[in-house]
């Protein structure tokens, strides 16, 4: 365990047999296990040596990666005092040491047992117990609280009503409902420790919610910032582009240093959620420019009375318009820039006309 530290490419390198990628199993422990070794690989590389068979992307800055997972594929640092964050280099988790025991934040399946591990490295070396009473869900989707099931019926589970509602809805087995819940704010009292639990309105999703360590000078805000890196596809799958947007202000609002962001390899800072705000705002202004520029007319004109293939042409071109000025100034800035932008520009060009109204035409 220590605190966080730049990633040593070298100490990242791992070889990985077919053998061994095979006994990882599912997509998502493949990703996992290889994406920060990859990507430490990568920084190395000749940019001008070509895999054969897969897309050339631009390498990923340095600044993008955190510490390399150990040998079991996790890595533990000490966020402050007793609070601390545990990742595969893809996802995130977080927990509380207290005299009540231990307080988790999410569970990511890739991570999975690795958990445990984690929690059982710090406990050990500080003496302090191992068990997890009380796990807390920032948002109800499978990949960050997929492992839930693995801490028992005896943990005490904590989510917004929202939360409870739709685990309630999906049934899965794997991600036990929220018995406690909460509607706006919550302030617990774990242990000798403060934790507040927030929900600011739809974003990522309907039940999305902050926690604020205020004792620990943190903040857990999951599936926005990606620190370091540009979303995922459709703005990080989000359900409310308006509200996502939103929320990196609403982060700012609140006194804290160091965020965990729930995905990637690194923990963030004010001035990662100040870069994703201005690559938000760039991508929207550069979008606004390519729908009053695109013509739709050679769509229509070319595919006649398919109107569907038409629409998708133009809205296509536009969202690429949108992108390229963007890939072009946060390429080697950001993270996979280059690899999700055009994903991104689509979703929120879509967000942009139907939700605010833009390039809404009334036909006279």
């Amino acid at each position: 365990m220590s605190k966080q530290r730049p990633v040593d490419p070298a100490e990242s390198r791992r070889s990985i047999s077919r053998r061994q990628v095979l006994k990882l199993g599912a997509a998502g422990a493949v990703l996992s296990a290889l994406s920060p070794m990859v990507a430490a690989e990568a920084i190395a590389k000749d940019p001008k040596e070509k895999p054969k068979g897969f897309p050339v992307y631009a390498l990923v800055p340095a600044s993008a990666l955190g510490p390399a997972p150990n040998a079991q594929g996790y890595h533990v640092g000490q966020v402050e005092r007793n609070l601390y964050w545990v990742t595969d280099g893809t996802y995130q988790a977080a927990f509380l040491t207290t005299s009540d025991g231990v307080v988790l934040f999410d569970a990511p399946p890739t991570i999975g047992h690795n958990i445990q591990r984690a929690i059982d490295e710090i406990a050990n070396a500080n003496g302090v117990s191992n068990r997890v009473s009380y796990l807390v869900h920032t948002h109800h989707h499978a990949d960050h609280v997929g492992a839930s099931s693995l801490f028992g019926d005896d943990v005490v589970r904590i989510g917004h009503e929202e939360t409870r509602r739709l685990l309630l809805r999906d049934n899965d087995p794997a991600r036990p409902a929220p018995t406690e819940t909460f509607s706006d704010r919550r302030t617990l009292e774990i242990g000798g420790e403060r934790i507040e639990l927030a929900w600011h309105g739809p974003n990522h999703t309907p039940d999305n919610s902050i926690i604020h360590f205020p004792d620990h000078d943190a903040l857990m805000m999951v599936d926005i910032v990606n620190a370091g890196w540009v979303p995922i596809y459709l703005v990080n799958l989000s359900e409310d582009i308006p509200g996502y947007v939103a929320a990196s202000a609403t982060a700012l609002t609140y006194p804290w240093t160091t965020l965990i962001s729930g995905h990637v390899g690194r923990l963030g800072t004010r001035d990662d959620v100040v870069m994703h705000q201005q690559y938000m705002a760039d991508l929207d202004a550069s979008i606004r420019t390519a729908l009053q520029t695109v013509d739709p007319t050679p769509f229509f004109v070319n595919y006649g009375a398919n109107s569907w293939a038409a629409i998708k042409g133009y809205l296509d071109a536009a969202a690429v318009a949108g992108a390229a000025p963007v890939i072009a100034k946060y390429t080697g800035v950001l993270g996979a820039a280059d690899v999700f932008t055009p994903s991104i520009a689509f979703w929120l060009m879509e967000s942009i006309r139907l939700d605010l109204g833009f390039g809404s035409f009334v036909h006279p």
